[in-house]
């Protein structure tokens, strides 16, 4: 039976939903802010003591992620195995949804004297963002079949990079005309942060009253404590019998850590290393989200003519050449320009190609539960990624240095995507 465009459409606005805290926050101001809020409380030596702990302020914002992330690796899979078992996945989305947007509206008292409560915020609006990413990816194999896979999850990431880049380009009207409206750089950013909290709240409102998806049946109503682990226990079971799965996960935890800590680390590099300014920042990367609107769409031809497998190989490609080119060529505004435009061919198809391969992978009736499993792939690994970002940083002091470690995961990704052997369905559909 096909889809009605109502549900589509609701699904797809998901994402530009939860695209404003990806770009506004995690990409553009959050990294660059905090660093600096950090920098003025540190001691002669660079380091700050949050949670008890000594570290080097430009490392705190890696740091955070890092351990947000460490949350979801813990939470992710039992969420997963109940949002199965009691079919709630469509609740759980939107529940964890309006609490990640909540947590990020708070990010508007961020100061230099609040480093521990929009720390805590931070780490709540990221974790519940993993949440209900699970829940969302878990849904596509509901609304689509596996030949409309590519071209759907294609779609809805295009969908991202609109609403991401939309409101990017109006707390960048906000940055360019603060004087006019009588605030400060600080404040401008302070309301940037919180407006990604409001535009993801709405828009997940819109598309909740709107996506309809049948309920399935529910399976056996036996302990509520212990079924649902049971099914998780044999969710794992099965998933290493299934070499070509384990494979290609090993491969995304590898390619895909690059592809986050490369954005979560963009802005920062560019403010603190390259010394831009923050208008440009701004600026620049805008034309990166709605750029790779086109990008994710051309990956996508691409991958009808070589296959997706073959596509997301020479996207990993062009990662690894754009981290080499940043740690030994980068010196100005020009050279991060460049770089952007590669990142804008590359970024919608690396992630909508690898969702789309992985939906071919997974059995019937444990969506959640695997993309749990391929969102701890994906944040799981996104710890290890920025955690080895801000500790070459910390030892290092150099960006540059903290920015070439990174090449080797795009290299691990590629050893193993190679490894894959795709479903008949796959290469046949895509020759």
């Amino acid at each position: 039976m096909k889809t009605p465009k109502k549900t589509l459409f609701a699904w797809y606005l998901y994402d530009w939903a939860n695209s404003g805290f990806v770009t506004t926050v995690v990409t553009v101001f959050l990294g660059p802010f905090l660093t600096s809020l950090a920098a003025q409380s540190a001691s002669s030596d660079g380091n700050i003591n949050i949670f008890g702990l000594q570290i080097y302020s430009e490392s705190l914002f890696v740091y955070l992620v890092s351990f947000s992330v460490v949350l979801q690796l813990i939470f992710l899979p039992i969420i997963g195995a109940y949002a199965d078992f009691y079919q709630i996945k469509r609740q759980l989305l939107f529940a964890f949804a309006y609490l990640g947007s909540f947590a990020t509206i708070l990010l508007f008292f961020l100061n230099e004297n609040t480093l521990h409560f929009g720390s805590v915020s931070f780490i709540i609006a990221n974790l519940s963002f993993g949440i209900s990413v699970v829940m969302y990816n878990s849904l596509l194999n509901e609304i689509a079949t596996e030949s409309e896979r590519d071209r759907v999850s294609s779609i809805g990431w295009a969908f991202g990079y609109l609403g991401g880049g939309t409101l990017l380009a109006l707390n960048l009207l906000l940055f360019f005309f603060r004087n006019n409206f009588g605030i400060n750089e600080q404040t401008a950013t302070r309301i940037s942060l919180a407006s990604a909290g409001i535009w993801w709240a709405v828009f997940a409102f819109i598309s909740h009253i709107n996506l309809n998806i049948p309920k399935s049946t529910i399976l056996a109503t036996e302990t509520f404590q212990i079924k649902p682990f049971r099914k998780l226990y044999e969710t794992f079971k099965e998933l290493f019998k299934n070499k070509n799965t384990v494979i290609f996960l090993l491969a995304y935890l590898f390619f895909n850590d690059g592809v986050q800590t490369v954005i979560v680390v963009s802005a920062q590099f560019a403010r603190r290393e390259l010394a831009i300014a923050m208008e440009t920042i701004v600026l620049t990367i805008l034309a990166v989200q709605f750029l790779s609107f086109f990008g994710a769409l051309l990956m996508g031809k691409i991958s009808e003519k070589l296959n997706a497998k073959r596509t997301l190989i020479l996207c990993i490609s062009l990662w690894s050449f754009i981290v080499f080119y940043a740690f030994l060529f980068l010196k100005d505004i020009y050279g991060f320009i460049f770089l952007s435009f590669l990142i804008t061919l590359v970024l919608g198809g690396t992630q909508a190609l690898s969702r789309s391969l992985f939906s071919l992978l997974i059995p019937k009736s444990s969506e959640a539960e695997y993309y749990s499993i391929y969102e701890i792939s994906e944040k799981g690994t996104s710890w290890i990624g920025p955690l080895a970002f801000g500790f070459a940083l910390q030892i290092s002091k150099s960006y540059r240095i903290a920015i070439f470690s990174l090449i080797l995961f795009f290299l691990f990704g590629l050893f193993f995507l190679k490894m894959v052997k795709m479903p008949k369905t796959e290469t046949l559909e895509q020759k």
